[in-house]
């Protein structure tokens, strides 16, 4: 998270810059590619296998965004969000195995993102998202373990829906806001994931 936090304070500098430097924007054409570095803030709904036992957390996510003809994109999204238990457990008795519990759960949700684009002639552009993938969670234990299968890790599968807008302030960089939903499926149960990211995202020019 320090070099996410980094590189928003770059952005805002820039961002901030006297206007001639503001002004001078570069749309992105389709064929382009845009890198976008984002960190946010997800939680789980208190139903599901994994919502009834962990609530929200911080993201950060990194996603690949190719530009393509009608005002149409296709993303490659890779993120990251750590969820702490809604209650938090007591300590491990070695003597007592029952009070192994879970005190956070690392979910990674690795997928496809297909974008329709609106504005694209203009500064600000929104985009409505769905997209789909590969959920993979791994549980933090008060024992000191990590639990790579069983009631809430291993794989699942994800599907998503969400909105955002991309801001440009200088040249081909622009502020990524997204907000998105998530249903994470984990042993036949739905699991429902809200989250909101703010980031920037900058087009290769070639």
């Amino acid at each position: 998270m320090q070099s996410v936090r980094g590189v928003l304070i770059v952005a805002a500098l820039v961002a901030l810059a006297p206007g001639p430097a503001r002004a001078q924007i570069v749309l992105p054409k389709a064929g382009q590619v845009g890198v976008s570095l984002a960190g946010g803030y997800g939680s789980m709904l208190e139903s599901g296998n994994v919502g009834s036992v962990f609530g929200s957390g911080p993201t950060f996510a990194v996603r690949l965004r190719y530009r393509m003809r009608y005002e149409r994109a296709l993303t490659a999204s890779f993120e990251a969000q750590d969820l702490d238990a809604r209650v938090p457990p007591g300590p491990f008795d070695l003597l007592d195995p029952t009070t192994a519990a879970p005190t956070k759960l690392s979910l990674v949700l690795s997928g496809v993102e297909f974008s329709q684009l609106f504005d694209t002639r203009s500064r600000t552009q929104k985009m409505l998202m769905v997209g789909a993938g590969l959920a993979q969670g791994r549980a933090e234990m008060n024992t000191g373990e990590t639990e790579l299968s069983g009631d809430f890790s291993g794989d699942g599968l994800f599907v998503s829906a969400g909105a955002g807008i991309e801001r440009f302030f200088f040249r081909s960089w622009a502020w990524d806001f997204s907000t998105r939903y998530y249903a994470v499926f984990r042993e036949g149960a739905a699991n429902h994931d809200l989250q909101a990211a703010l980031g920037v995202i900058f087009y290769a020019s070639y």
